[in-house]
Parts: structure tokens; sequence; C-alpha cells
């Protein structure tokens, strides 16, 4: 698939989309390009509004969902859009560690 590198990355829309925040991949990127997203990776913050970022597993992604600011740990890539349970998998979200 084009949207995964043979690093085991993959595009920050994409993984969004994927594991469920945004109902479609054009939403995730829209967001993405509007308000922004922080990708902490090795005790390095960065700040990115481009959809075509990539992550990989490791990274916490913090970003504005509606209201709210949620900050999740990538635990896997995944393959597909799948069902929420599938995509639960790909994160852990801190907010249910405070």
């Amino acid at each position: 698939m084009a949207d995964e590198t043979s690093d085991g990355s993959v595009r920050l829309d994409v993984w969004l989309w994927r594991a469920r925040f945004y109902k479609t991949r054009k939403l995730s990127a829209e967001q993405i390009t509007k308000r922004g997203v922080r990708i902490s990776r090795n005790a390095q913050v960065r700040r990115t509004n481009k959809p075509g970022t990539t992550i990989t597993v490791g990274d916490v992604v913090t970003f504005g969902k509606s209201v709210h600011i949620r900050s999740v740990e990538v635990l896997a890539i995944g393959e597909r859009r799948g069902p929420s349970d599938e995509a639960k998998g790909l994160y852990r979200d801190w907010e249910d560690d405070l």
C-alpha cells in the first residue's frame, strides 16, 4: 500500500483514520492541516500541519478532537480501517492513565 513505508511507518492522516478518530481520511487530513498535531518521539516534540507526516509505533500523537485534546500512544500501525475493537488496539489513550 502506498500509505505505508518499508520501515514500519505510516502517514499521520491514514493512521488517525484507521484508528477511527475521524470518519474519513479527508476529514483527518483537513483537521491536521487546520489545527495541527504534536508528535512526540524519543523525548523530542514537533508540531506539524502536514497530513503526510510519518509516524511509527511508540510515537505520542496529540491532537484536537471537537473541544477536547487527545493524547494517544501509537501501539500499532494497522493494515486497514477495521471495526472499533480492532481500531482500539492501535493506540493507548493517555487519559485512561490519569
